[in-house]
């Protein structure tokens, strides 16, 4: 996972909740729903993030074991 993907999530997620609170303080009930919902998008991200390091780890695996099985 890159910095800047890691920056993006955390900027949705910390933006997400300051447009949240902004709301809730306000009584804007749409800026508070767009807040929230920014800040579901990093949280989503965060999670696509993860999945796609496990899978990748999974790969890395199996490659390996072929590679020892094909030394063999």
């Amino acid at each position: 996972m890159s910095l800047d993907d890691k920056l993006d999530r955390t900027k949705d997620k910390v933006s997400g909740k300051a447009k949240e609170v902004e709301g809730k303080v306000t009584g804007d009930k749409a800026r508070e729903t767009e807040g929230k919902t920014e800040n579901a998008i990093g949280k989503a991200k965060d999670k696509l993030a993860d999945a796609k390091d496990s899978v990748k780890g999974a790969v890395d695996g199996v490659k390996k074991k072929l590679k020892q099985h094909d030394d063999q």
